[in-house]
């Protein structure tokens, strides 16, 4: 039974309103709403929305998205006098944090641009575009529910729309010769390096492998096009399963993958096992970024926990897991070492790679010290 979706509640023409409210990443709906169009100033709409106040917007759409920019550079800019006030973090742990808290508090202000929507997901505003398939795809709709009226932040919808953008273009993927297209709400596969390790590394058979936390399918297609006969890949979101699904397709191996819904291991033993688990021990702030994020260490330390039950006495397991955050200071490379240890599997084997996106070279960057010295590996492991 679905919960009962929370109410935007707004006064309008000495008129209490209120509609639906809708956000994918669980916040709840501003208390305090103020009606805002084309006549609000960039520096008005900044003010209310540091205070929390939500701008339900009644103007032209491409002027709502002007007022956003106007925001972001407000929040993006830093005053010269304060700047020189701070002090640098003292670890790359407080560095992390305070790039986190930066981060949350301008995601609450930019969210509170807010957007109505009619049924059918028509945006009833000037020069709006139309967003239906966009919508469509990324949002789950309870049974019969034909997309009632609701109120969601333009950032979300800017996200959702850009995401129906990457779906299409999709991303390529160099060692499956071929495209991978994320869903909403799916990570996208833009760190290749991680893939090159799995393309290379020696497969210990081909009868059977098992793909933990599948996302995109993108492992899952290249054990699939490296000649396993079966792969098993697992995943517990529904959108990614449906995502993988639509690759795997795609790319002509769906009949080699078996999807499953579950956390982790699937029945039985394999020779082969594959975790591209989160890298970083922090919380998510939003349902996408459980990719990134995985609080205390909970999908790794389950992997390893877990994997002697689920591999076959003579297969490998392989693990795949950037250092950054022992870099951080958020994990040392003992406390890895001793979750190996603890499940009962010793490295037989471990490949390196260097991370080749945008921000390891960044320096900028407020992470760049840790992002430096990051070093992404593919580590075997066997039973003791």
């Amino acid at each position: 039974m679905n919960p009962t979706p929370p109410l935007l509640c707004w006064l309008e023409n000495d008129v209490q309103q209120s509609l639906k409210w809708h956000s994918e990443s669980g916040m709840a709906p501003p208390k305090r709403v103020q009606i805002a169009d084309d006549r609000m100033t960039a520096d008005a709409a900044y003010k209310l929305a540091c205070e929390g106040t939500g701008l339900l917007w009644r103007g032209d759409f491409q002027n709502a998205r002007q007022l956003l920019q106007a925001l972001a550079r407000r929040i993006d800019k830093k005053p010269e006098k304060s700047a020189k006030k701070t002090k640098a973090p003292a670890s790359g742990a407080e560095a992390f944090h305070l790039h986190r808290q930066a981060q949350s508090q301008r995601a609450r202000v930019l969210a509170m641009v807010l957007i109505p929507f009619d049924a059918g997901y028509k945006i009833p505003l000037r020069r709006a575009p139309d967003v239906q398939q966009a919508c469509n795809e990324a949002y789950t709709l309870a049974a019969g529910d034909t997309a009632t009226p609701f109120v969601a932040s333009l950032r979300e919808l800017l996200g959702v729309v850009g995401a129906h953008e990457w779906r299409k273009k999709g991303v390529e993927i160099t060692a499956i010769a071929g495209r991978i297209h994320p869903h909403y709400g799916v990570f996208s596969p833009v760190r290749g390096e991680y893939i090159d390790l799995v393309a290379k590394a020696p497969l210990p058979g081909n009868e059977l492998a098992f793909d933990i936390g599948t996302g995109t399918g993108v492992l899952a297609a290249l054990l699939a096009q490296r000649g396993i006969k079966k792969i098993i890949a697992t995943d517990q979101d529904p959108r990614a399963l449906q995502c993988a699904r639509e690759n795997l397709t795609t790319l002509g191996v769906a009949q080699q993958v078996e999807l499953l819904e579950t956390d982790l291991f699937p029945a039985g033993r394999a020779p082969l096992i594959v975790c591209n688990p989160p890298w970083i021990p922090a919380r998510p702030s939003s349902p996408i970024e459980y990719a990134v994020y995985d609080p205390d260490s909970r999908m790794l330390r389950g992997f390893l926990a877990g994997v002697a039950a689920h591999l076959e006495p003579q297969g490998e397991a392989w693990l795949i897991l950037s250092d950054i955050a022992e870099h951080l200071g958020l994990r040392t490379s003992a406390e890895l070492w001793s979750w190996i240890e603890a499940g009962g599997l010793q490295v037989v084997g471990k490949m390196d790679i260097r991370p080749q996106h945008p921000k390891a070279a960044d320096t900028s960057d407020p992470l760049h010290a840790a992002r430096a010295q990051e070093v992404t590996s593919l580590w075997r492991l066997k039973l003791v």
